[in-house]
């Protein structure tokens, strides 16, 4: 189980992502296309905050917060999807056997 601090920073973080997702598309398509303005808006958007990128999200899972061994067409972590999977939660899925 993930701390809430942890699992409260990521909600942060996507918070964030999605607020400012419009102003780092202008900027980075401005660092792409207009050689005039690129340094300058180099400097701007590094001087934004670290946490607006969407590379910094990390995807966990839904009920416990685990950052790794998640799935994400089912958004929980691998120990959680098999409990899933045997009470029969998730359609479609099958425990493999052989």
């Amino acid at each position: 189980m993930a701390k809430t601090s942890v699992k409260n920073r990521n909600k942060e973080r996507m918070i964030l992502s999605q607020r400012n997702k419009k102003t780092r598309q202008a900027l980075k398509e401005t660092i792409r296309v207009d050689e005039d303005n690129r340094d300058e808006a180099i400097v701007k958007l590094q001087k934004r905050a670290r946490n607006e990128s969407p590379t910094r999200i990390r995807n966990r899972c839904r009920q416990c917060g685990r950052s790794r061994g998640t799935l994400r067409r089912f958004g929980l972590c691998r120990i959680h999807l098999r409990e899933a999977a045997m009470r029969g939660d998730v359609p479609g899925l099958r425990k493999a056997s052989w």
